[in-house]
């Protein structure tokens, strides 16, 4: 580093030299060469000093950086309710998957519950631990299977496309990060067409794809994870009791056979090449009033609890003799809060 602070305070002498020496003293074009010279020389370092250069620009993650987990646990332990086993997992799954620097495969997290239990909001905190554009980083990609892969007849098209994208991206940075959204709406057997990637191959064709995070997102599974959770409900046990292995097996047995979701009989179920799969717990009542609170608190208006309970009530709960759960979890709250703000 030295030498780069070297170099660039003799691009600045330079500069200031025609200032500091009597008019006629420094011969104009041997003074421009010099100068054109050392501005040279101090790019050069400043680009060859990856530290500094990626000080400025967004570059491709080599190196994690401690810092990253304890903010990701940090954001899911004060913005994310109801989720004991996701907070659990997520963290310890992804910082350990950083920290390894011979993983024999890419990550692959697979995120189920119903609609507005979380599963956007985690993976958004993941993109954001790993790069600091988060969502808005040119390598992090996601994908909309509504938006990007909405026709049936389309689907060879679609798995060269996606192949070449994945395949382009991770020879330009190693560490990127795939989000595909709406695995529930994904036509089947498309999702099929990255398994190469997933698989414990060192190198396909030059490549390696071991560095890389896939994170899949549905709703399929979401009325497995919800009859585990009133079971230990109606035998007086809290959802804190529930483990990882009391609903891992399940899930993943529901979304296979799930003729309605884009991992039907998967490969990348069949080849247990998902990592983990994650189950979100319907929100109760309480969550609904945190999600509120905590959306006040984010737009600078003191919480008054009065609203936050009439938010809550509004929500529609099930099933219907219990109304334990949300329906669409915090989801509709930013609505609802317009309508008694005056923003």
């Amino acid at each position: 580093m030295k030498l780069r602070r070297g170099t660039l305070r003799a691009a600045l002498a330079l500069v200031l030299l025609p200032l500091l020496t009597p008019a006629g003293a420094v011969e104009p074009i041997s003074v421009g060469l010099a100068i054109a010279g050392a501005a040279a020389s101090a790019l050069t370092g400043f680009i060859s000093y990856p530290r500094l250069y990626c000080y400025f620009r967004e570059c491709c993650l080599h190196r994690h950086d401690p810092r990253a987990a304890g903010a990701l646990q940090g954001n899911l332990d004060n913005r994310l309710f109801g989720q004991h086993l996701v907070s659990k997992v997520v963290v310890k799954a992804v910082r350990g998957f950083l920290n390894n620097t011979n993983a024999k495969k890419p990550l692959a997290l697979s995120l189920h519950g119903w609609t507005g239990t979380g599963k956007n909001f985690v993976s958004k905190i993941v993109a954001e631990s790993i790069y600091k554009k988060g969502l808005q980083s040119k390598y992090v990609h996601q994908f909309v299977a509504t938006l990007h892969f909405p026709h049936a007849h389309s689907i060879n098209l679609y798995k060269d496309q996606l192949q070449s994208w994945i395949r382009g991206n991770v020879s330009v940075c190693p560490r990127s990060l795939f989000i595909f959204d709406e695995m529930d709406k994904m036509h089947a057997g498309l999702i099929d067409s990255i398994k190469p990637f997933l698989d414990y191959y060192e190198l396909l064709d030059g490549v390696s794809y071991r560095q890389a995070i896939f994170i899949f997102l549905s709703n399929a599974g979401a009325e497995k994870i919800t009859e585990v959770a009133l079971d230990f409900w109606r035998n007086g046990r809290t959802r804190e009791d529930i483990q990882l292995t009391d609903i891992q097996n399940a899930l993943s047995v529901s979304v296979f056979n799930n003729k309605n979701s884009g991992f039907w009989h998967s490969t990348l179920i069949d080849r247990n090449l998902i990592d983990y799969f994650i189950p979100f717990l319907p929100l109760e009542y309480k969550h609904v009033k945190m999600c509120v609170r905590v959306e006040i608190e984010s737009r600078g208006y003191a919480v008054d609890e009065d609203i936050v309970s009439r938010i809550a009530d509004e929500m529609t709960y099930f099933p219907r003799e219990e109304r334990i759960y949300s329906d669409k979890g915090c989801k509709t709250v930013d609505a609802k809060l317009d309508y008694y703000y005056d923003f």
